[in-house]
């Protein structure tokens, strides 16, 4: 290159540098104002059972609430946040008012919080004496009343409100009777025949319960009747293996000394649906022995054992590690390694030592990445399968790996570290070695980049695996890695298969180019990943990243032709990126998350499904995942077709996502009722809350005979 016009790009270049900073910080800082909504949102009314008040008898009245469409008031105790309701009497001399009477609660979730409250429209009972001198003409009640609406903001509500009686010697129902009396049902109270005792281990609590005759508990949910006892938002587990048995999760070790625990039982939905009950209970608690029962599952979900053998699983790991060959994800990378084979098929020697060496690699990872993720599993994070993608750095830090290989494969640079890191030839990316250590990483890299996949018969072998010892899951996976290493082993071992290749010539420069873009294509997925995790700003700090990494090995690719100037370019463009890349490795993994279920889509929460399954309601729940490229096939060949989605409508099916691009313990707890690990998982409710799973590779023809099962159902 001419020494002056290398010159002028130096200069050019080095004054580029300088505003690049300012560029990243401003994507680094991007964010949006949120306002609030100060209007009100629930209407407050003073009513009274009967039309007039009479001396010396007690007079029912209430307070009204009524809630605009998913905003919603609280409970006396509120769950994770929130305050209760709160009612302060002004009354005439010798009117005594009682407690609020509060109707069973539902519970509400916010987020990765669960609180307990009331939605649409709700009456809160007192009970007000009477003196037997109350004085003939009008009584007048007045009451201050405060109270929290909530929905994605939060905001104190009040109103002084006046209630106007006449003073007769009998009194009639007033036109709220009904209301007082179905509100009346709400209300808990102790049940003859009903027995509670607890057990305690730890941080977890069962409650026991004998059931009078005559009652059921398909589902059931409690409500604690102080507050700090258990954790609102974990899940409540109906264990029915030896009788009816609640399983819940204190919100602290539970002390020594702890002696009950009191609070509301609501069965089958509450009084309100058919079959439904609720019941003030107050177990006394001992020490003892908790079993972990299988968790994630709604109220009423009772735990199961594995449903396959140890032999069933090694093969269905086996099938499933052949099939992973075949999904987008892996194909890329294998491609390029068959272009080594065809390079080196004149020799079987060093055929068979790199199938081996391929072969070690895959089952390896395999082993060391399921060995990671037991042992953060027995350290207390829920975790599953393709957990490494669910951290934003990872997924950037695959992003800028394929692209790299991509400007490598189009000869914008050559490895030259060391003895040749990842040089030109093929499939040495990684490791770039043409000998049996180039093999050797590109089944470790194949591995990194199968696990956004799930193929079938995977789902079923992993969810088998993670309920096993660790010898014997570890098993399982390497099975899965040894069928995925099966296809190149027999190539290597069986040259002749690769005969109806053409010899090598330039063809291979050419689709060695030509593989560049599968790369770049990955990349493309990768980042749309990135945006499911993150916000803008993160995005456009990871497209920094691959700009400023092409711009250095742009410059390396000069200095390797010769102008030697360009290596203090290449390095700088490398500082440069690894500037840049800093604010994507300490983001917060869920700080952009879009959670939001999309049009149609209602978010997942167990708390939700166990609302909407005891209202009677079929439920479809998505189990997906951004970077599940299985997933996002079945959205476009299966779910998003019009013909399914006119026969959700058609028979009032609620699609509810769980979606697990980012960590979610809940998710992953809810995967494990089923047995599962990983996504893609398709769960059909029918109205009696029966569950049907679906298989991984949906058809439009799939999910239309599944719903018609449904229909059936429901009749």
């Amino acid at each position: 290159m001419d020494e002056n016009l290398a010159m002028q790009m130096l200069r050019l270049i080095s004054s580029l540098i300088g505003v690049w900073f300012a560029v990243c910080t401003a994507a680094a800082a991007q964010g949006l104002p949120r306002f609030g909504a100060p209007e009100p949102h629930v209407k407050a009314e003073l009513i009274a059972a009967t039309d007039a008040a009479v001396p010396g008898q007690p007079l029912q009245v209430g307070l009204r609430l009524v809630h605009d469409p998913e905003w919603h008031t609280y409970w006396q105790v509120p769950g994770d946040s929130g305050l209760p309701t709160r009612i302060n009497w002004a009354l005439p001399t010798g009117v005594v008012a009682g407690p609020i009477e509060w109707p069973h609660p539902h519970r509400l979730p916010a987020g990765p919080l669960v609180n307990f409250g009331y939605e649409g429209d709700t009456l809160l009972l007192t009970t007000l004496k009477l003196p037997a001198d109350l004085a003939h003409g009008t009584v007048t009640l007045d009451a201050k009343t405060e109270w929290l609406e909530c929905r994605d903001v939060c905001i104190p509500g009040s109103a002084d409100l006046k209630l106007t009686l006449p003073v007769k010697a009998q009194a009639a129902p007033s036109s709220h009777a009904a209301r007082f009396a179905e509100a009346r049902k709400l209300v808990p109270e102790p049940v003859d025949g009903l027995a509670a005792r607890g057990t305690t281990e730890a941080n977890r609590i069962r409650i026991a319960l004998d059931l009078p005759a005559g009652r059921k508990a398909d589902r059931i949910e409690f409500f604690p009747l102080q507050e700090g006892r258990i954790e609102p938002a974990a899940a409540q587990v109906l264990d029915a293996a030896n009788g009816t048995a609640l399983v819940l999760t204190a919100a602290q070790p539970v002390k020594a000394d702890a002696k009950a625990l009191a609070g509301v039982i609501v069965a089958n939905g509450g009084p309100a649906k058919p079959g439904g009950w609720t019941a003030l209970v107050d177990a006394p608690l001992v020490a003892g022995t908790v079993p972990l029962p299988v968790t994630g599952a709604p109220a009423g979900a009772v735990a199961s054992g594995p449903t396959m053998t140890l032999l069933a699983a090694l093969g269905a790991a086996f099938v499933g590690g052949l099939i992973l060959n075949l999904m987008p994800c892996v194909f890329p990378v294998l491609s390029l390694k068959l272009i080594g084979l065809a390079q080196h098929r004149t020799h079987s020697g060093p055929m068979a030592a790199h199938g081996a060496a391929f072969a070690v690699g895959v089952v390896l990872s395999f082993v060391l990445l399921a060995g990671l993720l037991i042992a953060l599993q027995k350290a207390g994070s829920a975790l599953g399968w393709g957990f490494q993608l669910q951290t934003p750095w990872v997924v950037a830090s695959l992003t800028l790996l394929f692209f790299v290989i991509g400007l490598n494969l189009l000869g914008v640079y050559e490895f030259t570290f060391g003895s040749g890191l990842g040089n030109t030839r093929a499939a040495d990316a990684l490791v770039g070695k043409s000998d049996w250590r180039g093999s050797f990483g590109t089944g470790v890299l194949a591995v990194i980049v199968a696990s956004p996949c799930t193929a079938p018969f995977m789902s079923a072998a992993l969810g088998y695996a993670i309920t096993q010892p660790a010898a014997l899951a570890l098993s399982v996976f390497a099975m899965l890695g040894v069928g995925m290493a099966t296809p190149y082993l027999l190539l290597t071992l069986f040259p002749a298969l690769l005969s109806k290749l053409p010899r090598p010539g330039r063809w291979m420069e050419l689709f060695k180019q030509f593989m560049a873009f599968p790369m770049f294509a990955t990349c493309v997925w990768l980042l749309w990943v990135l945006a499911q995790q993150v916000d803008a700003g993160g995005v456009a700090l990871a497209l920094g990243v691959l700009v400023a990494a092409g711009f250095t090995l742009w410059s390396l690719g000069l200095a390797q032709r010769g102008a030697s100037r360009f290596r203090w370019v290449a390095l700088a463009g490398a500082v440069l990126a690894a500037v840049t890349f800093m604010p994507i490795a300490t983001s917060d993994p869920g700080s952009g998350s879009k959670t939001a279920g999309g049009a149609g889509w209602v978010e997942y929460s167990p708390e939700k499904l166990a609302q909407l399954t005891a209202d009677g309601k079929p439920v479809f729940v998505d189990f997906t995942a951004a970077w599940c490229v299985t997933c996002q096939v079945n959205k476009r060949v299966a779910l998003n077709t019009d013909k399914v989605i006119n026969r959700f409508a058609a028979e009032g099916i609620v699609r509810m996502k769980a979606d697990w691009t980012n960590r979610n313990e809940r998710i992953t707890q809810a995967l494990a009722q089923f047995g599962r690990n990983g996504v893609p998982l398709y769960v059909l409710y029918d109205t009696s809350g029966k569950p049907t799973v679906l298989p991984e590779i949906l058809t439009e023809g799939t999910v239309l005979a599944a719903l018609d099962k449904v229909k059936l159902a429901s009749r």
